[in-house]
């Protein structure tokens, strides 16, 4: 079991139509390592919006026939998925789009709502007809209940941000403007940045912006509003300043690209740093250092700089496969598919192998057995993060502690289970070193919540009903 976030997403707003559908691929193309499951595609095109969503990877779903059928437009938002709500199925897939008498709307959303069960709950009870099983669709009908009484678009976002709870970066689109919100503890990253030629683009992180060949400016705040139009760029803040901020610190750890700056800290300075913590709270004597790609290469740096142990690569990955991969039966190793051993390098070596989490410790036993057929004489397992022991409510799929190792286990268990010679974790005490302060959730660690846990987490009951009978069958 890999960890996994909500999605990525995109938006962007040009003075003049554009190929927008194309600029939004390399956005998401950018992207896709915050989720591989489906993606889409909306384009305003003067008013007429023309979307394209599916199942699959950015570049599986968008081939060349397939841009090519969208027009010109100013404005374009876009999604990349891995659903931590709901099913994986094509109805999950976003933007979410609604045609309502103001007009119409395009939402794509980042992260998981704490209170959203009750919000859908009372919404059905007025009457909604729900689609999907997203958090996304909950977000767009409070939306469009709010526009239907609000004066403007942005006031109707405004005044849904009083209601909803938890995790959400939001891009939406209307027929004239482009909007991006962050919620008020900033639990998942909103940047945006500006081209040369006046074309604004709004994205989950700054590798996006670059990539589309857009100057970054700036990070949305958490509580932030940023309306675009043709007046220009309007910044709202009724919401900012009334939560402690609180950016989920997995992200510099995991799940964003090395590449980006989120919050003004550099992704790779915080994995390079956490792998220096780690030297300094677990040493041992070793010959080489390696790390288990992606996320785990930086900190493997850190970690060989601090201890003087050689850096090597080890391990590579096969870069063809996304997580989404699935295996054509269970006689394969799936790890041994996408990971490979230097033998070279890791023969009669003892290794200390960094790697960014364990969650039911399965994924790491095969990698060490992996280095173990190279001929490694020991192996010392290092993690750049500390024991995950509680679930997690703002879009990160860890939601039960029934599947935590280190629920269940000590330290030591894990070694011996995954057979590692040793096993050290990230101490809790030094994440402040990854960011240079405590401006971040790490609740998935310590338990501490920022908001209300929820008495609710399912997401589609119909599901959980149909599950229950199977297993009385």
């Amino acid at each position: 079991m890999s960890l996994h976030e909500e999605c990525g997403v995109f938006g962007l707003i040009a003075p003049e139509p554009i190929d927008a559908a194309n600029i939004a691929y390399y956005g998401l193309y950018a992207l896709q390592h915050r989720g591989q499951e489906s993606c889409g595609i909306v384009v305003n095109d003067d008013g007429l919006f023309v979307s394209h969503k599916d199942m699959g990877l950015v570049s599986e779903v968008f081939d060349a026939e397939v841009l090519s059928k969208f027009p010109h437009g100013k404005i374009a938002v876009a999604h990349a998925r891995y659903g931590t709500t709901g099913g994986t199925n094509r109805n999950n897939c976003q933007p979410i789009e609604v045609n309502h008498q103001k007009g119409r709307m395009a939402l794509a959303h980042n992260g998981n709502l704490s209170n959203s069960a009750e919000l859908r709950n009372a919404l059905e009870l007025n009457g909604a007809i729900f689609h999907t099983t997203s958090d996304t669709e909950t977000i767009a009908y409070i939306v469009t209940k709010e526009r239907l009484k609000a004066p403007s678009i942005e006031e109707a976002v405004s005044r849904a941000m009083n209601m909803i709870e938890g995790a959400y970066s939001l891009v939406l689109m209307s027929a004239q403007k482009l909007i991006c919100a962050r919620d008020p503890y900033g639990f998942r990253p909103l940047c945006y940045g500006k081209t040369r030629d006046g074309m604004y683009v709004v994205a989950s992180e700054s590798c996006a912006i670059t990539a589309v060949g857009a100057e970054f400016i700036r990070d949305v705040e958490p509580g932030e509003m940023l309306v675009f139009s043709d007046k220009g760029v309007i910044s709202r803040r009724e919401h900012c300043g009334k939560k402690p901020k609180k950016l989920c610190v997995f992200e510099y750890i995991y799940f964003a690209r090395p590449d980006s700056v989120i919050d003004g800290v550099s992704v790779h300075e915080a994995r390079f740093n956490a792998g220096r913590e780690l030297a300094k709270a677990h040493p041992v004597d070793a010959d080489i250092v390696i790390g288990v790609p992606d996320s785990g290469l930086d900190a493997a740096l850190g970690y060989s700089e601090e201890s003087g142990i050689p850096y090597r690569i080890g391990l590579i990955k096969n870069k063809y496969i996304g997580r989404t991969f699935i295996a054509p039966g269970d006689r394969l190793d799936k790890v041994k598919i996408k990971l490979s051993a230097i033998e070279s390098v890791i023969r009669g070596k003892r290794v200390v192998m960094i790697d960014d989490s364990i969650v039911r410790g399965t994924t790491s036993g095969r990698i060490v057995k992996l280095l173990r057929d190279a001929g490694a004489k020991e192996i010392h397992m290092r993690i750049s993060s500390p024991p995950f022991l509680h679930p997690c409510y703002y879009g990160t799929d860890i939601d039960s502690e029934q599947h935590l190792i280190a629920c269940h286990h000590t330290v030591g268990e894990i070694a011996d289970i995954t057979g590692a010679n040793s096993l050290g974790y990230l101490p809790i005490e030094s994440l402040p070193c990854l960011t240079g302060s405590c401006d971040y959730c790490s609740a998935c660690f310590n338990g501490e919540y920022p908001t209300r846990i929820p008495t609710d987490t399912r997401k589609d009951r119909f599901e959980q009903r149909l599950s229950e009978r199977k297993k009385k069958k």
